[in-house]
């Protein structure tokens, strides 16, 4: 099988098209003019395009027989919403038609557990409820739902897709790094003095690589999957002890009340976004975010696909571990990372 991979230079599109290479495929993997993968292979392929460049997307995905449409815009903070826009709408509906145009047999689209309905009183989440327009904070958010939307539409009609909702994926080449990541990188700098209660889902990245391959094999057209770990709800106080341990540090952050954050978010665009249009180091949505934990229950995704669900501690460990081998934890400009 050769199948077509965007967001292969990214940290879930990455695993995704290592996997399909350990397992004897090919890829074609989807790059920006003059861009490249951090790893080569004798059955990878790289294509030049970009997702709002539907004339390449034709180009890259001629000759496949599979599409992983793992690329977006993720961010919380975006001084051009309507570039994110145009990325992960207009692009997800871009790389679909492409796909579908190709004729290639099933489409797997990576929306994100954001799009899901998460109650407050801390109920985890499931695909069987929706998130709430008032619920969609942030452009992120607000346009991987409608990257969804296209995506469940073109099923709805007939089309071969398959939709997977990833939680917070953790390990090894999590490169930009993702905000998860960031919190792993900033609690091993010593950067991150004060917590709130809130909470996540975290999940191995290997386990959602092989959840986006196994929704190809198994998924059922027009489905959601969520792709996260059973054992993997922890408060983010849990996470960071999970992490300690993991690492051999010892700090103890103390936890502050979520209006004390949610007001020093707001102060921190006001500087660092609006004054020195430059990324916050406590993005406003991030914060708002925080207000009820974010908790997952995977059980349609291991019942139907076999999703695995490796232990979240071991992911949290190579997660140190990459990051402190690639030069993240010293103020110095860190080393190109290693594939």
């Amino acid at each position: 099988m050769r199948a077509f991979v965007t967001g292969a230079s990214g940290f879930i599109g990455g695993h995704v098209a290592r996997a399909l290479l350990e397992r004897g495929h090919e890829v074609t993997a989807l790059v920006r003019p003059g861009g490249a993968l951090r790893f080569e292979h004798p059955r990878l392929t790289l294509a030049q395009g970009d997702l709002c460049d539907r004339a390449s997307l034709d180009r890259a995905v001629a000759g496949c027989d599979a599409a992983f449409h793992v690329a977006a815009l993720y961010t919380f903070w975006s001084p051009d919403g309507e570039a994110m826009w145009r990325a992960n709408v207009d692009g997800t509906r871009n790389v679909l038609e492409a796909a579908l145009a190709a004729g290639v047999e099933r489409v797997v689209q990576t929306s994100t557990v954001s799009t899901l309905h998460f109650a407050a009183d801390g109920a985890p989440a499931t695909e069987a409820r929706t998130a709430a327009p008032h619920e969609l904070i942030g452009a992120y958010k607000r346009t991987k739902f409608e990257a969804e939307r296209v995506a469940l539409s073109m099923a709805a009609a007939g089309a071969p897709i398959v939709v997977v909702n990833p939680s917070a994926p953790v390990g090894p080449g999590d490169v930009k790094p993702t905000p998860t990541g960031r919190i792993i990188v900033d609690f091993l700098r010593r950067a991150m003095p004060a917590v709130v209660d809130t909470g996540l889902n975290l999940v191995d990245v290997a386990d959602v690589a092989e959840g986006h391959l196994l929704a190809w094999e198994k998924g059922r057209i027009g489905e959601r999957y969520l792709l996260g770990n059973a054992q993997g709800n922890l408060t983010l106080a849990q996470m960071l002890r999970m992490l300690a341990e993991a690492s051999g540090r010892r700090i103890a952050p103390r936890r502050i009340p979520y209006r004390l954050a949610l007001a020093a978010a707001y102060a921190d665009r006001a500087i660092e976004g609006a004054l020195l249009r430059r990324e916050p180091r406590i993005p406003l949505e991030a914060a708002r975010m925080a207000r009820k934990p974010m908790w997952a229950d995977p059980s349609k995704a291991v019942r139907e696909l076999g999703l695995p669900q490796s232990p979240v501690a071991d992911a949290l460990r190579r997660a140190a571990q990459w990051f402190a081998e690639n030069g993240y934890l010293t103020q110095a400009k860190r080393r190109e990372p290693r594939a």
